[in-house]
């Protein structure tokens, strides 16, 4: 019997030979220093920020090189796999404005190095493990679990290196006649790498990201396909990535690991290795302890919570570029005109530790970027993010879609815009004041202004001696210098400082009163520019409502 025979019972019915898929898949035609590289996850409807971190570096690479970025589900565990699970990756992915130029999409593969979908790929990854094992690189293993839980005791008792190598690969020796009679004996059996490493050894491997570094060569006689046909991550990714023409594996520091077997199997399979990059992963403290971000401990582990907290998705965008390359913000301080997506990112320029998660500056970056936007723009992300997560608000918007805009433009087109907006979850708290239908049972903030005869007297005078809705701008700041003197309050901070024996406050208490007359806050935006959009008639009713108390 040849190993070409043999290799036919142990995996039969392949419907093409590993010569035929390597001519199905040939070398991209793109130009020098294109980059091809991929986002590839498992269907579990889920993003993690780290994920996200990765898919956007990849995106990023391949974009600015004028290569390829695919997208490649890894549904080889089944276990993991959740219905629609794919499509709301693609979803979510798609409101980061994370493009893939082929791939798995909604509608179907797209592309011509498909399928791209490993369940869907068995007889590719069959013909070239029955090349490895017509090679003699791979053989079938008949060891149960329990054979393996034994092994695995008798390694640690032994304080040996655990796992399925050397003296401890019962089935590696097996002659083909064994394997046949076991087999027609109705035994299971499962594909395993027949490793020429010694672990003794070592060998150097050069990262993108984090350098050169050696790892002790690879001896485990690890498992290439499960009992289920399909293969394991290891072995998928070697497949995949030689037939897609993958060049850059840009990857989680937790496959940093993998890297010995990965490139055995690239060697033992006679591919060109690809260039790896490793990314650090995002850090947290806890209790002291830095320990990487964890979608079961950590709420913002998640991409969705970013979606229900109302951080523009930009927003994070910006955040994951500040933490994907050292420069970018001077970059951004330097070329404040230029579109982002002319920053080029670097490998270098790359942590090569982990990156703590800094929550407190992706706000203050969401602030930032909210300023800067229109106000219509505002309306319609407030309106985006009310519709799913506080539809009564989103109802008011909907009402009054121009007062509304007219309210996010206040302190908004000028120099130095104002930053109370971090997130669209805390709109509503923001801007409840100027909706008539909210601003029921409110509680007035009059900080120490706790005289409800000076209340009643600054209110009175100015509703009734004052107010004039056509004002501009400055005859209404005049007035309010002109009233507070009237009053014995300071018309200006500075007499009032010089001398505050001689008046009951200042201008700045004066406003305050009316203030929170009008809001119920003491702090809000500017006050002539909320009268304008409350107007007349909405004014006296409130001061009327405030006197009451």
């Amino acid at each position: 019997m040849t190993r070409e025979e043999y290799a036919n019972i142990l995996l039969p019915n392949v419907k093409y030979t590993y010569e035929e898929y390597e001519k199905m898949y040939p070398e991209r035609n793109l130009k020098e220093g294109a980059i091809v590289s991929r986002y590839a996850p498992s269907p579990t409807g889920f993003v993690h920020i780290g994920a996200l971190l990765t898919t956007f570096i990849n995106y990023k690479m391949a974009r600015q090189t004028d290569g390829v970025f695919y997208l490649r589900v890894e549904d080889t565990d089944q276990k993991r796999s959740i219905d629609d699970g794919i499509n709301k990756i693609i979803e979510d992915l798609a409101k980061f404005d994370i493009e893939f130029n082929e791939g798995v999409t909604k509608e179907g593969d797209k592309g011509n190095y498909g399928p791209y979908t490993q369940s869907e790929r068995k007889d590719i990854y069959w013909a070239f493990a029955k090349k490895l094992i017509a090679e003699d690189k791979a053989y079938p293993c008949f060891c149960s679990e329990e054979d393996n839980a034994t092994s695995h005791e008798m390694q640690v008792q032994n304080k040996e290196r655990t796992g399925y190598y050397g003296k401890w690969a019962k089935c590696r020796n097996l002659s083909m006649e064994e394997v046949i009679n076991k087999i027609n004996n109705g035994e299971k059996y499962i594909i395993r790498l027949k490793s020429d490493g010694d672990f003794n050894k070592k060998f150097t491997f050069k990262d993108l990201i984090k350098g050169k570094v050696e790892f002790p060569e690879n001896d485990e006689d690890f498992v290439i396909i499960k009992s289920d046909g399909l293969p394991t991550y290891h072995f998928a990714h070697a497949v995949d990535d030689h037939l897609m023409r993958t060049t850059h594996v840009i990857r989680g520091e937790e496959w940093y690991s993998s890297i010995p077997k990965h490139t055995q199997l690239f060697k033992l399979l006679g591919f060109k290795i690809p260039k790896y990059a490793h990314i650090s992963p995002l850090m947290i403290e806890d209790n002291g302890v830095r320990r990487k971000i964890s979608k079961r401990k950590d709420p913002e582990a998640a991409v969705s919570f970013y979606h229900e907290k109302g951080i523009p998705n930009k927003a994070i965008m910006l955040y994951l570029e500040t933490v994907a390359n050292s420069n970018f913000e001077m970059w951004l301080e330097q070329n404040k005109d230029k579109d982002v997506n002319e920053f080029v990112l670097d490998f270098k320029r790359m942590s090569t530790g982990g990156t703590m998660f800094d929550y407190d500056k992706l706000i203050n970056i969401s602030k930032n970027y909210i300023s800067r936007l229109k106000a219509s723009e505002v309306y319609d992300l407030a309106l985006e993010h009310a519709r799913t997560y506080n539809k009564e608000f989103a109802k008011l918007l909907e009402k009054y879609r121009e007062y509304s805009i007219n309210v996010f433009n206040i302190e908004r087109e000028q120099k130095k815009p104002r930053k109370d907006l971090a997130y669209f979850s805390d709109t509503e708290n923001q801007i409840w004041y100027m909706y008539e239908e909210l601003f029921n049972d409110v509680t007035y903030d009059w900080q120490n202004i706790t005289d409800k005869k000076e209340i009643e007297l600054i209110l009175n005078t100015y509703i009734n001696e004052y107010y004039d809705i056509n004002d501009d701008k400055q005859i209404w700041f005049d007035k309010m210098k002109e009233m507070s003197e009237k009053i014995g309050y300071a018309g200006n901070m500075k007499d009032y400082k010089e001398n505050p024996q001689n008046y009951k406050g200042s201008i700045a208490d004066v406003s305050m009163v009316i203030r929170v007359a009008l809001t119920s806050k003491s702090m809000t935006p500017d006050l002539y520019e909320i009268m304008k959009l409350l107007g007349t008639e909405n004014i006296k009713k409130r001061v009327e409502k405030a006197l009451q108390v």
